[in-house]
């Protein structure tokens, strides 16, 4: 089983936070389309003969697409891979394009999953953000797509907002329990380089966040995801029994994966490697019959590492029996010497060869999980275009 990304880098505005790659215009966007069915011609055997298990559209903003550039896509996957009967297809959405039509045309298409970019039920919240959506409009765009008959909605909520209270956080989360979303992803807000944000903070034309306030928020929602039964399955995710991403879950198993589009990153278990994130090299490149992209071939530690950081980030655990076989005896028995020290803090446990955080380990998430790295691993990397 396998997956497919298509990153669409245009968004009317750019969110003052955001560091994945967009354009606020609409410069290249009838370019855009065709060259991503090229990209799709150029790329189809990337996969070879796996079974296309999920779809995401993501971004940027996929739900500035219309119906016609939509359909245009599907076809041309279709035509080279072998998707399954029950895929999971989803697009990203901001709440202001899920107006009545718009909901219609993605209910017609095989699109069945929405995820949501609500980030907060509160305009000045939005406003910090420069979110171009209004509160009424995030809960009306839910509302709106559950008329029309989507089941799975995902909808994704920041905390730390320097202007989002711990009532507002609360409030938030009860919105959306009422809302009755299959699932939520939230994130604490972090001032990512080079971003509006940053900027913004530093001329002081914006108040900072504070880490303090972000940790408080994160140990607010934990509980009260469990009390409204949401599994917590990884630490930014949360669903309803049976709602899991798997999209976002074959990422943490590593699976393999093609990423089509400016900036999308691509798996085949032996290498990774990421298209350029610059839309006119993109378009004059593949127009070329070349892929603008770059490779990293992936050592035995690499895949070690980043195996230990994805799985410690979910309900599955780190299985140190899958390491003593994937790789060596003498790296699960390097673990197994570094484990106690978390136990003791109380930010780990250790089960039938399995290392899981508990709720407070997860705010250490990154840093037990670099405890846990091979150390002088070897990069190669290479310029396919």
């Amino acid at each position: 089983m396998a997956g497919i990304y298509i990153h669409i880098p245009f968004c009317k505005s750019k969110c003052n936070y955001c560091n994945f790659y967009s354009l606020a215009s609409s410069r290249y966007f009838t370019d855009f389309i065709p060259a991503l069915l090229k990209e799709i011609d150029l790329r189809h055997n990337y996969l070879q003969d796996e079974i296309i298990e999920t779809i995401y559209f993501g971004g940027g903003t996929p739900s500035l697409l219309d119906y016609d550039a939509l359909m245009q896509i599907f076809e041309k996957l279709q035509q080279y891979f072998k998707i399954s009967a029950d895929a999971e297809i989803t697009l990203e959405a901001n709440p202001d394009d899920l107006d009545f039509k718009k909901v219609k045309e993605l209910n017609q298409l095989p699109v069945n999953r929405i995820s949501i970019g609500i980030q907060s039920f509160f305009d000045d919240d939005l406003k910090y953000l420069n979110r171009k959506h209004s509160a009424s409009q995030a809960e009306a765009s839910v509302k709106r797509s559950q008329d029309e008959g989507f089941e799975n909605i995902s909808i994704d909520l920041i905390y730390g907002v320097p202007t989002l209270t711990d009532n507002k956080w609360e409030k938030n989360l009860d919105i959306s329990f009422n809302l009755d979303v299959s699932h939520i992803s939230a994130y604490g807000l972090t001032v990512e380089s080079k971003t509006a944000l940053e900027t913004l903070i530093g001329k002081g034309k914006l108040k900072p966040t504070d880490e303090e306030h972000s940790v408080n928020q994160f140990r607010l929602l934990m509980p009260k995801m469990k009390l409204n039964n949401f599994i917590h399955y990884e630490i930014s995710n949360f669903c309803k029994e049976g709602f899991i991403s798997k999209h976002n879950s074959n990422y943490w198993k590593g699976r393999k994966y093609l990423g089509l589009g400016p900036s999308a990153h691509s798996f085949d278990k032996t290498s990774r490697q990421w298209n350029v994130s610059n839309i006119p090299e993109y378009l004059e490149s593949i127009n070329k019959n070349k892929v603008p992209a770059e490779k990293e071939i992936l050592t035995a530690d690499n895949k070690l590492n980043e195996y230990i950081m994805t799985s410690l980030r979910t309900m599955w655990g780190c299985d140190l029996n899958y390491i003593e076989q994937a790789f060596n005896a003498e790296q699960k028995n390097l673990i197994i010497g570094k484990i106690e020290k978390h136990i003791a803090k109380g930010h780990a446990v250790y089960n039938d060869n399995i290392i899981f955080l508990t709720d407070e380990g997860k705010l250490f998430a990154d840093g037990i999980a670099a405890d846990f790295f091979i150390i002088n691993t070897e990069e190669k990397h290479e310029i396919i275009n």
